[in-house]
């Protein structure tokens, strides 16, 4: 294990003048599952045929003062833990608190968390960041549960099924072999950029409101689900299925494709390359 910090006091000539960064590296042995829990940053993770995991993360904190670096300092923190095979890293603040009377909208100051990781290949991803930083995912065989709000998503060279959803910026996924298993795909203000192997075979489940869906792939309809029931205080509730059905090839495994204002795509690769 590897710990190595490097504190700078800058001068910035916005409403932060005052700028502290550290640079945290760790080595971590073999895990089946990474939890990366992040609320301002990118995270960027490589597979690769090693078995242990290697961290690299900048943390940078702007404040208004000194004595809000401090604040930051006392409490903000990168928390690390490992337990029964999942390695989880959780950027933990008074952000986090559940209740209503903190006084965090008082507090001057931001930090920031941008990670870098290279991890096994077969390991399973579950990556959340907010604000300020994009996901990258590159190069992995592992099954996968990315979520962001203001950033986008990219997937690089990946195998391995699951859901990767960017609610405001794109999505993008090149797939090295195709999913195996149901998996799902969305934004709601952004693009959504598949790019399948030749020989896809699946349903697809899809729905956009202002945007509209292109493929590569020849498509035949599928029929529209029928709609759920439910029972809820002596009333009958019916859920509708808004999603349009497609299948590719002779079908199989169901892949969802979620949006609202943008376009969506499902490429052949042979044919973009």
């Amino acid at each position: 294990m590897k710990l190595s910090l490097a504190w700078a006091a800058l001068a910035c000539a916005w409403a932060q003048p005052f700028e502290e960064k550290r640079t945290i590296e760790r080595t971590f042995a073999s895990a089946t599952r990474i939890e990366v829990d992040n609320v301002r940053g990118s995270i960027h993770v490589a597979g690769d045929d090693a078995r242990e995991i290697r961290m690299t993360v900048t943390e940078t904190v702007h404040a208004e003062s000194k004595e809000d670096l401090e604040r930051a300092r006392r409490e903000v923190k990168l928390d690390i833990t490992e337990k029964e095979g999942t390695l989880r890293l959780c950027a933990d603040g008074p952000f986090r608190c559940p209740c209503d009377q903190h006084d965090w909208p008082e507090r001057r100051y931001w930090v920031q968390y941008d990670f870098q990781l290279r991890v096994p290949r077969s390991i399973f991803l579950a990556l959340r960041t907010v604000n300020h930083g994009d996901i990258k995912v590159e190069t992995t065989d592992g099954d996968y549960d990315l979520r962001n709000i203001n950033g986008g998503i990219e997937m690089i060279e990946v195998s391995g099924s699951g859901r990767a959803y960017s609610l405001n910026r794109p999505l993008k996924a090149m797939f090295r072999r195709n999913p195996q298993r149901d998996s799902s795909y969305g934004s709601l203000n952004g693009k959504v950029y598949l790019h399948f192997q030749p020989g896809l075979a699946a349903d697809f489940r899809m729905k956009t409101f202002n945007g509209k869906v292109y493929s590569d792939f020849p498509m035949t309809a599928l029929p529209a689900k029928p709609a759920s029931l439910e029972r809820r205080e002596g009333q009958t509730v019916y859920r509708a299925d808004r999603f349009t059905g497609g299948r590719v090839g002779a079908g199989g495994i169901e892949i969802k494709l979620d949006g609202f204002n943008g376009d969506m795509h499902i490429w052949n690769r042979s044919e973009h390359e």
